[in-house]
């Protein structure tokens, strides 16, 4: 078992502890670091034996595993692309979301939705779980084709209600507030989670590797990855869902009770809102599951039941 995934499963047991792992882990500065430092630094716990078996103590340990975890693909043991690093995905997504959040012709909805499903999607497939396997032809050749598809499904859905209200001069008050203000957070979110499923869909379809406590690769299991698909796309689902509902919710009270009179107002209130949203949702989406998933072993496959005796098993949910 990699590093990563045994910090994980050592120190990120409980929510909150997932929790204050994540929102150290997300610290840009983090991108700062060079390549060479990253390897030195993985090197050094690779070389230490410091693979945690019980909480850490020390702060240069911990720090030096908060740099790997930020930095490197537990599956492949490759440094991660800066742009598609976790502490990235913050600043990277933000304009993105404030950007599709605004309400602009059904074209221009388009074009900044599926630009913003691009950079997430790019970004889930790239820390997805890497040991899924497949035969027929290459595996990131596949998931770029249904990923593209994706991305341009999403992003029709996404422009689709501002098609409809103006196709069918839908401009009363009532319909305004259900296409502007309710209905992009549902969309943003379902569609996020589709993404997702969509992008990974190779997990489930041909397995991920399990292991035991001690590391070693018992199997590959289609159910192990429908699991760490489902639960990345739900985590996906609940931070965008929610990031686009609150403001908008909040938003119209503060319309409603004219505490921002001219539109320079409102719109600096509403990117102050969208980024304290965005900000404290990303660790808590994160933190929902535990990044070393585990499933129990009467749930998997009787080719991998049969293999071990032990009661539960892991798996890399990716990101």
């Amino acid at each position: 078992m990699d590093a990563n995934l045994r910090f994980w499963r050592t120190e990120g047991q409980s929510f909150f502890q997932r929790f204050l792992l994540w929102a150290d882990v997300l610290d840009p500065l983090l991108l700062l670091k060079s390549s060479d430092e990253i390897r030195r630094t993985r090197l050094l716990i690779q070389n230490s034996g410091k693979t945690p078996s019980e909480p850490i103590q020390n702060d240069e340990t911990k720090k030096a595993f908060l740099l790997s975890l930020s930095s490197v693909h537990p599956d492949s043991d490759k440094i991660i692309p800066v742009l598609f690093r976790a502490p990235a995905f913050l600043p990277l997504s933000l304009p993105l979301v404030i950007v599709s959040s605004a309400q602009h012709q059904a074209k221009h909805t388009f074009f900044f939705q599926f630009v913003f499903h691009t950079y997430t999607t790019a970004f889930t497939l790239i820390n997805g779980n890497g040991t899924a396997k497949s035969e027929e032809y290459s595996l990131e050749q596949k998931q770029i084709f249904y990923g593209l598809g994706a991305i341009s499904y999403a992003a029709c859905i996404g422009a689709l209600p501002l098609v409809f209200m103006n196709r069918y001069t839908l401009k009363s008050p009532v319909m305004e507030l259900v296409i502007k203000k309710l209905l992009p957070a549902p969309i943003l979110g379902l569609m996020s989670a589709f993404t997702v499923a969509v992008v990974r869909s190779p997990e489930f379809e041909n397995g991920i590797e399990v292991m035991d406590r001690n590391g070693k690769v018992v199997g590959v299991s289609q159910k192990a990855g429908e699991k760490a698909v489902k639960e990345t796309a739900l985590s996906r689902a609940a931070l965008f869902g929610t990031t686009f509902f609150l403001p908008a919710v909040l938003m119209h009270f503060v319309e409603r009770a004219k505490f921002a009179k001219t539109p320079r107002a409102l719109a600096s209130v509403r990117m102050f809102m969208i980024t304290s949203v965005l900000a404290g949702m990303l660790p808590v989406s994160l933190s929902m599951f535990p990044q070393c998933g585990e499933i129990k072993r009467a749930d998997l496959e009787p080719e991998i039941q049969s293999a071990t005796e032990e009661t539960e098993l892991f798996y890399n949910r990716g990101i």
